[in-house]
């Protein structure tokens, strides 16, 4: 006897939700029937590509680690393989104390495997402390539960130096957060691990993260990866391989059980509309998964609730033929710089893109620079015209170049990247157990066990095999149909 497709609406059209689609049509092929709602007018969340002086270039985030295999493994599903890059040679480099060095290498997150490489960037009396590190008494993480903000760990261990110098402008490359407000358990896990396995010290821990050394004429594998299409090419294939029903520009305003599964509604209050599905994932920010599960699942939103977000921007610009950018693949900036007349930097770090990427290099001279810390609301609160003045005159600052853009794009992400607070791992966890009680509902994306598109690919994979699972204990018979109607 044949059966009808069972029905699995998903809420959120970025990464992580065509991930849950793909996924489920691999799972149970045409046994199931998807539809994406997504609240914009585009997919793809927080990957977006754009035309930049007659190039793709990506204005959301543009790589994804690749020690994480899920992205790679996932690219090359979707055959996209030929179109992996990875960067080319040119090194980081990064502005502290009013100088631009390169960034030190073997650093976790900005903790050091050999704290003498940290000379070049610190102070005198900032790098006697971080040498100092390796003897102080032995770091013993207190049971599971353990957690601490980053600044205060590394600044009782390194000194405030270290925090400000390379903590800081490399976890506001990530979370667009602050090392205050961020929590070690959630923001470096392989490191509290080394901890947790007797490292005793961060010096230690983190040379255990990383490994040895390399010998001489060895190289390590690319620790990045790209697509020369830009991200679009992945959300574009997800969205084909998925074969769902995708729905842009569709509000969600409420999710309620029904004795048959879920019951969704949509668009406007004034004239609603009601989509039935056996199965729902949630794979959105955790404002909005808030809101969906507050009657359904008050545990869960209760915990969502406790996850903030962070708005940033990105600056995207052309530089006519002839500007030469530094041989570099970009710079970071420490938290307090400024330029020679006291001003502040607006910018907290460039790529230095026709330099990070080869398949940039031909298309002329292309840089990004990431705006917006969390808390820093007056720097977005700048028109593009304003933002793109700042930008330009923190490239000035940095570099000497003074050429102004054939063409510029600013891509604001309000609200785009949730912070792992102290407790984060706590809160996710309570999130799952509430969830997990409840069948037929799976949630994913950024807010979970990471902001990376690897990690966000893998609780659209988990979110997908749950929903698999639940659908083949509940499998119906013929007769129902996914339906929507206006109330």
């Amino acid at each position: 006897m044949t059966t009808a497709p069972q029905r699995v609406a998903v809420v959120g059209g970025g990464i992580a939700g065509l991930t849950v689609a793909h996924r489920l049509r691999g799972l149970l092929g045409e046994q199931v029937r998807v539809t994406v709602l997504e609240q914009t007018d585009r997919l793809g969340g927080k990957l977006r590509t754009e035309e930049l002086a007659g190039a793709p270039v990506d204005v959301g985030a543009e790589a994804f680690v690749t020690r994480r295999t899920e992205g790679v493994e996932l690219v090359a599903e979707l055959g996209l393989g030929e179109q992996l890059r990875h960067p080319l040679r040119a090194a980081p480099t990064i502005h502290a104390g009013g100088v631009t060095r390169g960034l030190p290498p073997r650093t976790f997150l900005g903790v050091p495997a050999e704290p003498a490489i940290l000379r070049e960037v610190l102070s005198p009396d900032g790098f006697a402390k971080a040498m100092a590190e390796p003897e102080l008494p032995p770091l013993r993480p207190d049971g599971p539960d353990w957690d601490v903000p980053v600044a205060d760990l590394l600044g009782a261990r390194f000194g405030a130096e270290v925090v400000d110098r390379l903590a800081e402008p490399l976890l506001g490359g990530v979370y667009a957060g602050r090392a205050a407000g961020l929590g070690v358990r959630a923001t470096m896990p392989p490191l509290v691990d080394a901890l947790e396995q007797g490292a005793g010290s961060l010096t230690a821990a983190a040379a255990k993260v990383l490994g040895p050394g390399l010998k001489p004429g060895e190289t390590r594998p690319p620790v990045f990866g790209a697509l020369a299409g830009g991200m679009a090419e992945l959300v574009t294939r997800l969205a084909e391989s998925s074969g769902a029903e995708l729905r842009l520009g569709v509000t969600v305003r409420g999710l309620r059980r029904t004795p048959e599964g879920w019951r969704l509604e949509l668009g406007s209050a004034a004239s609603p509309e009601f989509l039935d599905a056996d199965a729902v994932v949630l794979a959105v920010p955790a404002p909005a998964a808030r809101k969906l599960l507050a009657e359904e699942v008050p545990a869960a939103a209760a915990a969502y609730a406790r996850i903030e977000v962070s708005s940033m921007a990105v600056v995207a610009l052309a530089l006519p033929e002839g500007a030469e950018l530094p041989a570099a693949s970009g710079v970071l900036l420490a938290v307090g710089e400024r330029h020679a007349d006291g001003t502040p930097f607006t910018a907290k770090a460039f790529t230095f893109s026709s330099r990070k990427w080869g398949h940039f290099a031909e298309r002329g001279t292309l840089l990004r620079a990431s705006v917006g810390r969390y808390g820093e609301t007056e720097t977005l609160q700048r028109d593009d015209t304003e933002l793109i003045a700042a930008v330009r005159a923190d490239l000035a600052e940095l570099t000497g170049v003074r050429a102004e853009p054939v063409e510029a794009i600013v891509r604001r992400w309000g609200g785009g990247l949730p912070q792992y607070a102290v407790g984060h791992t706590a809160t996710v966890a309570a999130i799952e157990a509430a969830v997990g009680e409840v069948p037929g509902l799976a949630v994913a994306g950024a807010s979970l066990h990471g902001v990376g598109i690897p990690a966000c690919i893998a609780t659209g994979q988990a979110a997908a095999t749950r929903v698999a699972t639940h659908l083949a204990v509940a499998r119906r018979p013929t007769g129902a149909s996914m339906g929507t109607w206006r109330g």
